[in-house]
């Protein structure tokens, strides 16, 4: 049975993002299942099924057999308004079941530009978008990924944020609402029980106040059952993984089985909220790396597995693991990939190991070229060995070589930016003499977005000025290469700032803007930002207060009473070593460095289990 009506799946550009039942998905009998949850993404099907959070949690909650998890993405303009025109029912994949017949509504944040989504699946759903509004007659609407750990802006809309690790708390959080539907209790009741449980955040339990100078000055318990401080909840290590994860009907973004081999980086680079939020490191052992990669490969039929980390190269054993998994399924032609690699020599050799003979596209990403800038952000890559790596990529026979650079870090100047020009000009050079076809070289730039719970968390953005000359200085020095270059849109990544740094006022931003009509604003073809900007002016706010102003240190932040586990003393310590240019080793190599993260470790421990 179609989850929509045949006539309307004909008139939408890819039915296939509504359809459903698609290999190893899992549809359990609705009424003999006491707790029905909607694994919500805000945004397409193929940005959401190449979302790792998404198959994790929907294997972990499908295999209690008192839970249902289905699936549910946000549709696509031309279904959303067939939707509205036709009046029918904003349905999951698995079911067909109204989202809004679901006891949990629980949505995956990634991306502070998939805000407006969220208010327009609620909508969709016929689903009361602020929270306040919400009866117990609703879906409680949680969330939870890298944007919770600042979850102001949203706390207008969302009943309950699960901050860190997901795997655990979500399994604690469905059995209260279990308890709770036993026990007929009330939706203020469900959300106090919910406060209780180390990790979860309950946002209406909460009061903020500000100053007269639109500063915040405390966010505050109301309620005592709500901590002054959340505590991100830590894995001690990885769960098993995913081998048997739905398989997309239609091509999506990542169509491909992954496996993640490690969480978190020791690297410490200060613009690198991943680097942060992920701590500690834990690696997945090689057996059970290749243990998921045979069930992947057995239970999907993939000929493409990513091995997933923020930065692999660190995995210990890389490369025999890659020797391993290339030799064992070199009769299958089974391709891997690597999608984060440093830049060196060696990471050129463990790639072609990967490619096999196809040999397209290599990409890395020093962000920044002068060496005083890179010991700024705590990320050193010498010019030196970005030539040898090039080099050697060269010699190997690849024919494109992608670098990334960022503009506005925090102290750069415009001598920085020409010292990308001239990064990529040695590169270019060594390119002429590379055998066979020559490379091309290409240059991303983004404009740097400053995040909470980095060392940069005080630091202000650049102005659109500001960026645009810095930019400018980098395309009219690559002109004489013919080196293409790319560019961030500056006010996405305005946007971007003000909500990855802002506090609940924003919230009224976001439905303004969304009345407005804006929705998948990190689609170009989508973005308008006049309706951002009419919104901040009608609500009285200016995006300005929030991206272009650095804060003290004795601020009051939005996220302060959200523990991310890394103390702000080693933050601010580590803010001080970059104004005076030092750099910082990983804590892997050599000594602790004292982030407070063992600390933070052993008491989510201790709280788990009642000590």
């Amino acid at each position: 049975m179609l989850n929509y009506p045949e006539y309307i799946l004909h008139q939408v550009e890819k039915p296939g993002r509504y359809t459903g039942g698609e290999w190893n998905s899992v549809c359990k009998e609705w009424a003999k299942t006491p707790l029905k949850v909607a694994l919500s993404f805000p945004d397409t099907y193929e940005i959401g099924m190449s979302n790792l959070a998404i198959p994790l949690l929907y294997d972990i909650l499908n295999r209690n057999p008192d839970i249902l998890a289905e699936r549910v993405f946000s549709p696509w303009l031309d279904m959303e308004n067939l939707i509205r025109e036709r009046k029918l029912a904003f349905v999951s994949l698995e079911s067909g079941h109204p989202v809004k017949e679901f006891d949990i509504l629980g949505f995956s944040l990634g991306y502070e530009l998939t805000y407006t989504n969220i208010l327009n699946m609620l909508s969709l759903a016929g689903i009361p978008i602020l929270a306040s509004e919400r009866g117990g007659d609703f879906p409680l609407v949680v969330a939870g990924g890298s944007c919770s750990l600042n979850p102001e802006p949203l706390a207008d809309f969302i009943d309950a944020f699960v901050i860190g690790d997901a795997e655990e708390a979500i399994q604690d959080l469905c059995q209260a609402v279990l308890d709770a539907k036993k026990q007929t209790l009330s939706k203020d009741q469900i959300l106090r029980e919910l406060a209780k449980i180390p990790g979860i955040y309950v946002p209406s339990l909460y009061k903020a106040e500000y100053n007269p100078d639109g500063i915040l000055k405390s966010i505050i318990p109301t309620a005592p059952e709500a901590p002054p401080v959340i505590n991100r909840r830590i894995l001690p290590e990885l769960p098993p993984p995913t081998v048997k994860p739905v398989v997309p009907y239609i091509e999506v973004v990542q169509d491909r089985g992954a496996v993640e081999i490690s969480r978190g980086c020791s690297r410490g680079c200060r613009f690198c909220s991943a680097g942060i939020i992920y701590r500690p490191v834990r690696v997945r052992p090689a057996a059970e790396v290749l243990s998921a990669v045979e069930g992947i490969l057995d239970n999907c039929g993939y000929d493409e597995i990513s091995l997933l980390s923020l930065s692999c190269s660190d995995y210990p054993g890389i490369e025999n693991l890659v020797k391993t998994l290339a030799g064992k399924y070199a009769d299958k032609h089974l391709a891997l990939s690597l999608p984060s690699l440093r830049l060196t020599p060696d990471s050129v050799g463990l790639v072609n190991v990967l490619a096999g003979g196809r040999k397209s596209g290599l990409t890395f990403a020093p962000e920044a070229a002068s060496e005083r800038l890179q010991r700024v952000i705590n990320k050193l890559t010498s010019e030196e060995e970005l030539c040898d790596t090039a080099r050697t990529a060269f010699e190997s026979g690849w024919t494109s070589f992608k670098m990334y650079f960022m503009i506005g870090l925090p102290t750069e100047t415009d001598e920085d930016a020409a010292a990308i020009c001239q990064m990529a000009g040695r590169v270019n050079s060594l390119s002429r003499g590379a055998p066979g076809r020559r490379p091309q070289i290409r240059l991303s730039l983004a404009s740097y977005v400053p995040k909470a719970h980095t060392p940069f968390q005080w630091e202000a953005q650049l102005d659109e000025e500001s960026l645009y000359r810095r930019a400018d200085i980098v395309r009219q020095g690559l002109k004489r290469w013919g080196i293409k270059v790319s560019w961030s849109d500056t006010k996405m990544s305005l946007l971007e700032a003000v909500f990855s740094r802002g506090d609940r006022r924003l919230g009224k931003v976001i439905y303004t803007a969304w009345q407005k009509g804006a929705k998948f604003d990190a689609w170009s073809e989508c973005f308008n930002f006049t309706l951002w900007q009419e919104a901040f002016d009608q609500c009285g706010l200016n995006p300005s207060f929030y991206a272009h102003r650095k804060r003290p240190l004795d601020e009051t932040l939005p996220w302060g009473h959200i523990n991310a586990g890394v103390s702000a003393e080693f933050l601010k310590r580590e803010y001080a070593r970059s104004v005076e240019g030092q750099d910082t080793p990983d804590c892997r190599e050599g000594k602790c460095h004292a982030c407070g993260l063992e600390k933070a470790v052993a008491e989510c421990n201790n709280r788990l289990h009642g000590k």
